[in-house]
């Protein structure tokens, strides 16, 4: 597994990877059984749901005739639109729970020990910002869950949106925590000089318009498909 440290600035980074879902096949599995186990195949669900429209693959929710949809149909495609942003920004995280090594990608101005120092300090601040998220989002998605549960049974088709919403965050929260576990503690890193990386480093100052170009030409030569994307919500974020 590669992991790009992305420069946003001089001296502030961002860890980064791209992974294809196409090669992935689902094998058969039992029904889920129990409130959290149902949660996590519909979180599931979701998530497949949510990166084929990241792909390009689904479709906003419409009827065949190309009718507006009803309310709550906007309102679970704006689910989706969330869960996709979502899954940008902990694809790392959840990617990291199944291995045991990895590639810190790293621009050719950098040392290894420096490259993994900032690696395992971004992993610990992860693991503790998901942890308090977790307990968080547990405690309301049981509050919905419990206190809004009945209201939703009443009405048949309509799911219950905010216990989903907090179920979604809490699963979400356990899976990244793992997944920053793991790269604490079990994946052996290696490095590579990774020489485009290095131009990025200034970029966050240009205009908009001329440093989506500048992202763009690297993100091509380096084959990362949503890399522009990537950089430009964390440019914002530490402008």
């Amino acid at each position: 597994m590669d992991v790009f440290v992305i420069p946003i600035g001089r001296d502030r980074y961002e860890l980064y990877c791209e992974s294809s879902t196409d090669a992935e096949t689902e094998e058969p599995v039992p029904p889920p059984v129990g409130v959290i186990a149902k949660l996590r195949h519909r979180v599931g669900a979701m998530l497949r749901a949510a990166e084929e429209r990241r792909h390009g693959r689904g479709t906003p929710a419409a009827d065949v005739e190309g009718k507006a949809a009803p309310a709550y149909k906007r309102l679970q495609d704006r689910a989706f639109d969330w869960a996709v942003r979502r899954i940008a920004e902990q694809r790392l995280l959840w990617n990291l729970r199944g291995q045991t090594t990895a590639v810190a990608v790293h621009p050719q101005d950098m040392e290894f020990d420096q490259v993994l120092t900032l690696v395992r300090g971004t992993l610990r601040r992860d693991h503790e910002r998901h942890r308090r998220w977790l307990f968080v989002d547990g405690i309301l998605f049981l509050l919905t869950f419990v206190l809004l549960g009945p209201f939703f049974l009443l009405i048949p088709g309509v799911a219950n949106l905010p216990a989903l919403y907090f179920g979604f965050r809490a699963v979400g929260h356990y899976l990244s925590m793992g997944g920053a576990r793991q790269g604490l503690h079990h994946v052996m890193w290696t490095g590579k000089p990774c020489p485009p990386l290095g131009e990025l480093r200034d970029l966050v100052m240009l205009e908009p318009d001329a440093r989506d170009a500048r992202v763009h030409e690297i993100a091509a030569r380096l084959h990362l498909q949503h890399l522009t994307t990537f950089f430009e919500r964390v440019a914002v974020r530490h402008a």
